[in-house]
């Protein structure tokens, strides 16, 4: 296996009595699209400001490419930061911006020219050269400032919530071309980011972080589908949660007593703490005016009370008779499916045992 291009050993980070990041260890593999998910203030934004130089670390190792970084300065990194601002010279053109750092280090005029070439290419950006930055969109500035970054030929690059800015449909479109332009450039892109669709749909792997330790490292299918606690399960997409306590086991499964639920016997392979929660994501509800055929099914009624529409699917929440708020989405996959149900209607929930989670408080 590659050795991996960086390796966080042990970091931990204070201000203060403030503790930002506690003791975080993990490897990120060469050309990897590795994201640092979590809520503000999780430590995130920090962990990528001591990858890059910026801040140093209270304790621990950041290793890249096997080097040791203590007191290496950010210009001497082999790291190269998109910041959330983009930082865009506003006085250069586009060619000018992206060529700014290889003459600060005063690289050959030839040399300069075919990396600039090289890199506005890989951004699209070839015929837009001689534009300045208030003649291009939010998307095209974005990728000066990629253009820019990957010019200097990194071995990591870091991005800080360059997405931000962006309008929603914009925003879509320039995931997938950051998508595709890390598998063109072989580069490691580390991307700092409080959006779960947007690590979803970019990282092959994602750590999330919370009060400044790392919970859960996971690729984007296994952190979804298999949480490690609550937290993950409840920052990671939609869920629907069951305080629980498990009472014993029952031809290999776990029983667990719920108050909405009653007993329910559940697969699990992990350690289960006395006190659980049980997880289902609301799309794995099925929901019908009329009793299911429910044989092995987790069943229960409600009452449609809220209802939010988005065009392919639809959102809305059910108030069933043990007062549990369940959200259920329905996928519009056809004209009149959005006119099935309504607010107000009386309806039956059930769901496969096998799509709950056990997970640990």
């Amino acid at each position: 296996m590659n050795e991996p291009v960086i390796s966080i050993r042990n970091v931990t980070k204070t201000f203060g009595a403030v503790t930002a990041v506690n003791d975080v260890s993990f490897d990120i593999r060469p050309n990897e699209f590795f994201a640092l998910l979590g809520p503000s203030g999780c430590g995130k934004t920090t962990l990528l400001r001591m990858i890059a130089g910026f801040t140093n670390p209270s304790a621990g190792q950041i290793l890249i490419d096997g080097q040791d970084m203590v007191g290496v300065p950010p210009n001497r990194r082999p790291v190269n930061m998109v910041f959330q601002s983009y930082a865009v010279f506003p006085h250069m053109s586009v060619e000018k911006n992206v060529a700014y750092g290889l003459k600060v280090v005063g690289t050959p005029a030839a040399e300069t020219a075919r990396r600039v070439d090289n890199a506005l290419g890989r951004v699209g950006l070839a015929d837009l050269r001689t534009r300045m930055p208030d003649q291009l969109s939010g998307g095209q500035r974005q990728r000066v400032a990629l253009a820019r970054a990957l010019v200097k030929q990194p071995k990591v690059l870091l991005l800080d919530e360059p997405l931000s800015a962006l309008d929603a449909k914009l925003r879509e479109q320039m995931q997938l071309e950051l998508s595709r332009l890390q598998q063109d450039v072989g580069v490691t892109f580390i991307i700092v980011t409080h959006d779960q669709d947007e690590a979803l749909s970019m990282a092959d792997r994602i750590a999330v972080m919370q009060e400044g330790n790392v919970d859960q490292i996971a690729e984007p299918g296994a952190l979804y589908e298999k949480p490690a606690n609550r937290f993950v399960a409840d920052f990671i997409g939609k869920v629907n949660l069951f305080d629980g306590a498990v009472s014993g086991t029952q031809a290999g499964k776990l029983i667990v007593e719920t108050a909405a639920l009653g007993k329910v016997l559940l697969n699990h392979d992990g350690v289960a703490e006395q006190q659980v929660c049980l997880a289902i994501r609301p799309e794995k509800i099925r929901i019908s005016k009329t009793m299911p055929d429910a044989q092995g099914q987790i069943t229960m009624r409600g009452r449609i009370t809220d209802w939010a529409y988005y065009g392919d699917s639809s959102h809305m929440f059910v108030q069933t008779e043990k007062a549990t708020r369940l959200g259920v989405v329905i996928q519009n996959d056809t004209r009149d499916a959005v006119d099935a149900l309504n607010i107000g209607d009386d309806v039956h929930l059930s769901w496969s045992p096998d799509d709950m989670l056990v997970l640990n408080n």
